[in-house]
């Protein structure tokens, strides 16, 4: 080429950048110029605090760190060296091949580049027009690092197309979300995007949610705290979903091993006053008016809201045994709220306080030892009215763990595992009918009554109970996400122990462990939101016929290099 033809090249370049710019003005904050730089930290039981401001990663490290899932949306899938600052104040997205081209997209030609700042083909989803990864958090940096180290390789979500069209797909089991998702970004959202989260104790202590909720905020915005509890669930663990400093509380799960003497609201969990002031103190964020969830049991007292000092309700019992609801506002500038108990007996199930700004507020709905047989025990009445009060976008189920442990023991079957999840997943649709909904399948597991120092042999029947979930999730609408394959498959235990990131019991993982669960969930959420429409997954109706029993691999779970 001549110099001339250059410059007409670059003139050209140029032009177009601008037209770009004057057509497209939100795209900016999508994609921001700069990018976090991934380095493969320590590991330990501690991340940095999240930062907003950064963006998501698209460095070669970044590339090869981040789940594949999100591969898929970052750079038309190419991966590039990071530039200088200079370079990447000029440009976000670097130069291509054609020949680079072309081999992505023979590997995805019909993953939408959700880094790109161009506009997608239009879609009968009503997806709009330009999505882009959002800024992430600092630490979502370091957890992909720690992926890469793990072997995590992360995964995609199946999102089933619920709603055929003659075009294509005119409603997948997320575009409720993911339409949600966009009215955040557009500006057209005057309320909050509500995620109720349901699950084991997988997601009880608040942890993988919280990443799930950090990544949403970072990109999508914050609106307060959502439904809490009056106290904890034990006598130990932290205080991010209960009020700040509670006494005379005692607390009841509906993952007891026989059910408590009453039904549950969508906590899974309620407090029972066991003396005479029993009371919650939750610290004020701005928040306009709060709702108080109880029951209202034969004998109890009253309960009472009040302010920095000042009543701002009292409750009125029938007796009747059933679940209400108190709302009331809050004044400007308060900083306390108390949830009295005028006397025993008192029955809280949760505290909502929320802002009316538009973000994401993620409701941690998770209880220890809970399974999807387990959830009926959630109150009908209570179910409908919570759940329509909360109005979901999204519906998360984390599932699977207590099932594949309980097939072991041989106290539950494949068809009942079946049967209650579909039974659940039901229920909650029936009573949030415009939400979204996903099935997240359980992590890795090794078999119990392990001998130390012997290798780990993975846990049966958890494929099995993996692939029954996902056929029920797809069957029902809802959209799937294979955690065990995210993590790294058979043998990925293994690695998060060796690496210091599972408690003793070789059940539940630990600090950072917890931590890259819940990002490779959110990168998976994300790039789905960024890539929908590219060929939903269709429903699965006719796979209900039972996994053949021991049809878990068996394999000996490998160590870390």
């Amino acid at each position: 080429m001549k110099v001339p033809d250059v410059s007409r090249g670059l003139r050209r370049a140029g032009l177009l950048a601008v037209l770009a710019g004057a057509l497209l003005p939100g795209c900016e904050s999508r994609t921001p110029p700069h990018r976090f730089p991934l380095t493969t930290a320590p590991a330990t039981d501690s991340a940095p605090p999240p930062e907003a401001s950064a963006a998501r990663p698209a460095s070669v490290e970044a590339t090869s760190a981040r789940p594949a899932s999100a591969q898929l949306a970052s750079h038309d899938g190419v991966a590039s060296a990071q530039p200088s600052s200079g370079e990447a104040a000029t440009s976000a997205r670097p130069a291509t091949s054609e020949s680079a081209r072309e081999l992505t997209a023979a590997a995805a030609p019909s993953v939408v580049p959700s880094s790109a700042s161009v506009s997608a083909p239009a879609r009968s989803t009503g997806r709009s027009a330009f999505r882009a990864l959002p800024p992430t958090t600092e630490r979502a940096g370091h957890l992909h690092a720690l992926a890469t180290r793990l072997k995590a390789p992360g995964g995609a979500v199946e999102d089933p197309c619920v709603e055929p069209s003659d075009t294509g797909c005119a409603r997948s089991a997320l575009t409720p979300f993911f339409r949600a998702l966009d009215g955040l970004l557009e500006g057209t959202a005057k309320t909050p995007t509500v995620v109720a989260a349901f699950g084991n104790s997988l997601i009880a202590g608040d942890r993988i949610v919280d990443v799930v909720r950090d990544e949403l905020v970072a990109g999508f915005g914050h609106a307060g705290r959502g439904a809490l509890l009056v106290d904890r669930m034990a006598p130990y663990g932290g205080r991010s979903r209960t009020a700040a400093v509670s006494n005379g509380w005692q607390p009841r799960t509906l993952g007891e091993l026989h059910a408590p003497p009453h039904p549950f609201g969508i906590t899974g969990v309620y407090h029972v006053a066991t003396e005479n002031r029993a009371r919650g103190r939750f610290k004020l964020d701005g928040e306009p008016r709060g709702t108080l969830w109880w029951k209202d049991v034969k004998g109890a007292g009253r309960l009472v809201v009040s302010v920095d000092g000042a009543v701002l309700a009292r409750t009125e019992p029938q007796g009747d045994g059933a679940s209400r609801t108190t709302s009331f506002d809050l004044p400007a500038g308060a900083k306390w709220l108390d949830v009295t108990a005028e006397g025993k007996g008192a029955i809280v199930q949760g505290v909502v306080l929320q802002k009316d700004a538009p973000g994401v507020v993620l409701d941690m709905l998770g209880v220890p030892s809970a399974d999807a047989t387990l959830y009926a025990r959630l109150e009908e009445d209570a179910l409908k009215a919570q759940l329509a009060q909360r109005d979901p976008k999204l519906l998360l189920f984390f599932l699977g763990g207590n099932e594949s442990k309980r097939l072991e023991w041989k106290r539950t079957d494949l068809p009942t595992v079946r049967q209650d999840l579909a039974a659940l997943l039901r229920r909650a649709r029936a009573a949030a009918p415009g939400s979204a909904c996903m099935v997240v399948g359980p992590m890795d597991a090794v078999q119990d009554g392990h001998a130390k120092g012997k290798p780990l042999t993975q846990r049966p029947f958890l494929e099995a109970a993996i692939q029954a979930e996902r056929e029920v999730a797809l069957a029902e609408g809802c959209g799937f996400f294979n955690l065990y394959t995210a993590m790294g498959g058979a043998g990925s235990l293994a690695r998060f122990h060796q690496a210091g990131f599972m408690h003793e019991d070789l059940v539940h993982p630990r600090g950072q462990g917890l931590d890259l669960l819940g990002q490779l969930v959110s990168d998976a959420l994300l790039a789905g939101w960024a890539n929908e429409g590219a060929v939903p997954a269709p429903a699965l109706t006719s796979s209900r016929e039972d996994a053949p029993a021991g049809s878990g691999s068996g394999q000996t779970a490998e160590a870390v290099p």
